[in-house]
């Protein structure tokens, strides 16, 4: 453990005296050289390479995302990375490239293998994302994130600095930002067919895995018998201490507000993401949970609905965004919204408006003269009502399509081929809005939050969360980098 805070210094150090380079700058080989003149790293990859891949999280989600790498064709794996090693959902994947370098710990991986690699990919828990990036980006290496990007809100503002700073290519993996809902979704705001939003609902109402818990839990389970093959340790990487259980790992995690982002940071970066980014949407100045049922301290409530309020902006009104999760907290929907199966049980509204029985995970979105339905992901958005769209058909531009889908789209940024289409300039500010919604829930309060100076007004125990809890001793040095 010595050696590796050592090393982190070590790094730290040697970042001030580096010569930066823009990565848009392309050579045979970006050299990176210190004050001294050696070259200390390479930022970008030739246009005939390959670019060499470690993967940090390779079970699981992860695993999904290395394999997703690995079929563009486009990459080398040349290192892997999990906490647990020996577990089936590692094993897999660990053994289909049994030439590549292994580590169960990504300190040890930076130290002993960085010169392997030029891009990093970060598969592992919400929690866990930001030492594993920022210590990449110091290092000249390309970061793939999976969302949502952080949990803290202060995290995702380091992220945003770093990327300034470091200018390597980065991409947060909400991979709907490479699919059609992205394209059309520019072009209909460009095209004036999306204009004066002022509402927007956004839902995801399928079970989720805390659903059922009991809501008078007041500390964290512990089950004393830790798998041989896991390192709880490095697991809990700057996390505050706490003892093993398995509603922690493989996938739990995201039930716990110290370890992930509930439904709200799991879905809300494929349902509201083009909705933020084209109607620059930034920082809400009021996030207020309109309901939180089964609320508890520790995990996410049963159900939720959050009101995201934004000014205006430019010439565009202020909007507001309401977040449904839950399974039985379904949002009404626009009349003319089309085939829906309605709880005949629950009274029309005084609209006329029944109740959605099944809802899957969107959004409406509520302009002035049109409304639009929309999915998730790369699904795109309809006009409704159906007397509408066919008036708005002759009118709709057309849409381009999409180059290269998310991975691809990524690798290519870092052969200086293309532009990624979520760099943390984008993704960042969006898991900021998250974060802001997870202290909501946590706190059951309403929060108030001035957007210039990135603070929580009206409470500060909430203002606090914003950094959130402090890092374990021995990784405070991950936050200076």
């Amino acid at each position: 453990m010595t050696s590796r805070r050592k090393f982190i210094k070590k790094t730290a150090a040697s970042i001030g005296a580096l010569t930066i380079v823009p990565a848009h700058v392309l050579f045979a080989k970006d050299e990176i050289r210190n004050a001294a003149g050696a070259v200390i790293r390479s930022r970008v990859v030739a246009p005939s390479d390959k670019v060499n891949m470690a993967f940090c999280g390779i079970g699981n989600r992860g695993g999904e995302i290395f394999r997703a790498f690995n079929k563009t064709g486009l990459v080398n794996t040349t290192v892997l990375c999990d906490v647990d090693m020996g577990a089936k959902h590692t094993l897999k994947n660990m053994n289909a490239y049994p030439k590549a370098k292994r580590f169960q710990d990504f300190r040890e991986m930076f130290d002993k293998a960085s010169k392997d690699f030029d891009a990093v990919s970060v598969g592992t828990p919400d929690f866990s994302h930001f030492p594993i990036t920022i210590l990449a980006m110091s290092m000249g290496k390309h970061v793939y994130v999976e969302k949502p990007l952080t949990r803290t809100f202060h995290e995702s503002e380091l992220l945003i600095n770093a990327a300034k700073k470091y200018k390597v290519a980065t991409q947060m993996g909400n991979q709907g930002h490479s699919e059609a809902n992205y394209f059309q979704f520019k072009a209909w705001v460009d095209a004036g067919i999306i204009k004066d939003v002022t509402k927007i609902t956004a839902h995801m109402n399928g079970r989720r895995r805390w659903h059922g818990w009991d809501t008078s839990m007041s500390e964290f389970p512990v089950n004393p018998t830790i798998p041989e093959t896991l390192d709880w340790d490095t697991w809990l990487m700057a996390a505050k201490e706490h003892g093993y259980h398995e509603d922690f790992v493989n996938g739990q995690w995201r039930c716990w507000y110290e370890h992930g982002m509930g439904a709200l940071g799991d879905w809300g970066a494929h349902i509201m993401d083009t909705a933020h980014e084209f109607l620059e949407l930034g920082l809400p100045y009021e996030v207020d949970p309109i309901k939180i049922e089964g609320h508890n301290k520790l995990f996410f409530p049963q159900a939720s609905t959050l009101a995201f309020k934004f000014p205006k902006r430019k010439k565009m009104p202020a909007c507001t965004i309401t977040w449904y999760d839950g399974m039985d907290n379904i949002p009404q929907v626009p009349e003319g919204y089309g085939e829906l199966e309605v709880d005949p049980n629950i009274p029309p509204a005084s609209n006329g408006v029944m109740q959605p029985a099944k809802l899957g995970a969107g959004k409406e979105i509520y302009g002035k003269d049109l409304t639009f339905k929309g999915g998730s992901h790369g699904s795109t958005l309809s006009i409704i009502p159906e007397e509408a769209a066919k008036d708005m058909e002759s009118k709709l531009p057309e849409v381009p399509k999409s180059p290269s889908n998310h991975f691809e789209n990524f690798v290519k940024a870092a052969k200086g081929e293309e532009k990624t289409r979520s760099p943390f300039e984008v993704s960042a500010p969006l898991s900021q809005v998250f974060c802001l919604g997870t202290i909501a829930q946590r706190l059951n309060t309403k929060i108030e939050f001035d957007r210039k100076s990135k603070t929580i007004t009206n409470n500060k125990v909430a203002n606090d969360l914003l950094i959130g809890t402090p890092p374990r001793k021995g990784w405070e040095e991950f936050y200076k980098l």
